[in-house]
């Protein structure tokens, strides 16, 4: 695998080095979190991990509240409140909804947040600029939805039906540029919306009886909370399906072309995260996005499944499983 690194949408952000961002002696920062993934998820450690690399220690200097929603997107709201009364010094939020949520909840507390696209989504109205009290990471998720369906429909050969498996609460517009992007390859393309994690599996077994031969799972953190159910399913069903992050193609996912959110939540968060707890203006801190993105294909997975991928895409991956 080449490795992939993450660089900032604006040079000067990244100029910065941790020294002058360094923690104050004697005071503790205190950080609230509202994601959709619990503390022993591998891209929360490794947030963590460097926020220790750099003096920032829960236990010592840095107190930690923590709301996990993944399985329980209704009580976002409720979790947001409670994480505002405790008066933090910044608000640590993943997900287009929970950034809503906190934005509702508090005009003061900086806000930094991780989503799909933080302008197009209205969460802030500059990336250069951020506006009021919020900042952080678009990860382009829809914007590479298209890619992964082109990735999968090579993947498999003759294709004729496919799927997509999106989250109803997030999802937009773009549903429709996906349908017409298929029907331009004479494929017929059936979008599966689901809202919570109780209809995932009905959907997939829906998708599998419709005659869909591929699944594209889009991104959620709804349905990336859900993955190992998804996976289990189509496993049962021999449906492959296409992930929107590399980590899951190594979980045993069929396929996945993203970003590395470990990258993420290692390289690009935790600085970020430090110049505000340091005082910076939220307007100083350009909204990120990842430019390297990373196709995993799992073989193993895929003879499994009993699908024989193309040896000219397989050449084109960054990384192989066999």
């Amino acid at each position: 695998m080449r490795r992939r690194e993450f660089i900032a949408l604006m040079g000067a952000s990244v100029a910065l080095p941790f020294a002058a961002t360094a923690q104050q002696a004697g005071r503790t920062y205190r950080l609230g979190c509202l994601w959709p993934f619990p503390r022993d998820a591998p891209i929360a450690i490794a947030f963590f991990d460097e926020l220790r690399r750099h003096g920032f220690i829960e236990g010592q200097n840095l107190t930690v509240e923590f709301r996990v929603y993944g399985l329980r997107v209704d009580l976002i709201s409720q979790y947001a409140a409670e994480l505002v009364r405790a008066q933090p010094d910044v608000l640590y939020v993943g997900g287009r909804d929970a950034i809503r949520a906190v934005q509702h909840a508090t005009k003061a507390i900086p806000i930094l947040g991780i989503a799909d696209d933080m302008v197009g989504q209205g969460l802030v109205d500059s990336l250069a600029r951020p506006n009021g009290n919020t900042t952080g990471v678009s990860i382009l998720a829809t914007e590479l939805d298209g890619k992964r369906q082109e990735i999968l429909i090579e993947a498999v050969p003759g294709l004729r039906r496919m799927a997509a498996l999106a989250d109803a609460n997030t999802t937009g517009a773009k549903l429709d540029a996906l349908q017409e992007a298929a029907r331009a390859r004479n494929i017929e393309l059936s979008i599966y919306r689901v809202a919570k994690g109780e209809e995932i599996a009905a959907a997939i077994d829906m998708a599998k009886a419709s005659g869909a031969a591929t699944l594209n799972v889009l991104a959620s953190p709804m349905l990336d909370a859900n993955r190992k159910l998804v996976m289990d399913r189509v496993a049962a069903l021999r449906l492959p399906a296409m992930y929107p992050w590399p980590e899951l193609a190594e979980e045993g996912g069929f396929a996945a072309y993203g970003p590395r959110l470990i990258g993420l939540f290692r390289d690009l968060l935790p600085r970020q995260l430090i110049k505000l707890f340091r005082g910076a203006k939220i307007a100083d801190i350009p909204i990120e996005q990842p430019t390297k993105f990373e196709l995993v294909i799992n073989l193993k997975t895929a003879n499994a499944m009993g699908v024989t991928v193309p040896e000219a895409l397989l050449v084109r991956a960054d990384k192989v499983i066999e």
